[in-house]
């Protein structure tokens, strides 16, 4: 058995379930944390903790940066960058489920962008998909129905920049093993993080030093749980667990901040990761009947 051998279903589906539920926790951990910080001081700071976690590796990670892929890394960072500052302005200021179910766009946007950037294929099928993730995320966001903030805005933001570093991400792996390609993120995000958390910087207390920290353990967690996950099964398996950071969000914030249990925010959920679900599915199925044909 390999490392990529995606015939352990079940084990894929315990790491996917344990990947949910860090990321839920870094979630509930800055919603807790609230708008005491600054948006880029909070980030900064949990960045700072995961390249601090990264020390002992940074050296041997550097020397594997093949020729011509700074570029590249370069501009991930600055996309990231910009992707987490929205996250964390909008985490402090929505419901958890709320932000959670638009963070569900991303790979939404990567159908679109993929098509319009790398060209890849883009099928009736995908066509469909993207239109009912979009119906989704409006019944989640229901403008004009319920009150929208400028955190709400925020997430969006942070969806679409988040893409920009995926496509980004997907061109760096022809050019460096996935390690590098983690490790040079949490390192250029923390440099770029750094000037404007010094613009804005207030005292932080020992307190929320800790949960940050907390923050930094469990978003490094729940990005090595995933990749576990996808080692062990493919995705057509791991993707629908995905719809549980949902419901666990949903639980956190009604349990731990008084947040109104939104049934249209499942709803708008479930249907974007139904969707993404679907045409993962029916793409796996393609590939695999033009594999049994050769």
């Amino acid at each position: 058995m390999t490392l990529n051998d995606l015939g352990r279903p079940r084990e894929g589906i315990f790491w996917m379930v344990l990947s949910g539920l860090s990321f839920v926790g870094v979630n509930g951990i800055v919603r807790y944390l609230g708008t005491e910080l600054p948006a880029a001081q909070s980030a900064f700071l949990r960045f700072l903790f995961g390249v601090i976690f990264l020390i002992p590796v940074l050296p041997s990670v550097l020397r594997g940066i093949a020729p011509g892929a700074m570029r590249l890394f370069i501009w991930r960072g600055v996309a990231h960058t910009a992707a987490v500052l929205f996250w964390f302005y909008a985490m402090a200021r929505i419901p958890v489920a709320h932000a959670t179910a638009i963070g569900y766009l991303n790979p939404v946007l990567m159908l679109v962008a993929g098509a319009m950037i790398l060209r890849e294929p883009f099928s009736p099928r995908r066509v469909a998909a993207v239109a009912v993730a979009l119906l989704g995320a409006l019944i989640v966001l229901r403008p004009g129905v319920q009150a929208l903030n400028i955190g709400h805005v925020s997430q969006i933001f942070a969806s679409l920049c988040f893409c920009g570093s995926y496509l980004f991400a997907k061109r760096l792996t022809g050019l460096a093993p996935a390690s590098v390609i983690v490790a040079m993120m949490s390192l250029t995000v923390t440099v770029g993080l750094a000037p404007l958390a010094w613009l804005v910087w207030v005292p932080v207390s020992l307190a929320q030093m800790g949960w940050l920290a907390v923050v930094a353990v469990c978003a490094t967690l729940g990005h090595y749980c995933m990749t576990r996950a996808f080692r062990a099964a493919p995705l057509t398996v791991t993707q629908p667990v995905t719809f549980l950071t949902l419901i666990w969000a949903t639980l956190v914030g009604a349990l731990l901040f008084n947040e109104a249990v939104d049934a249209f925010v499942l709803l708008g959920g479930a249907l974007i990761i139904g969707a993404i679900s679907w045409v993962t599915w029916r793409d796996a199925l393609d590939a695999a009947a033009l594999q049994a044909a050769d």
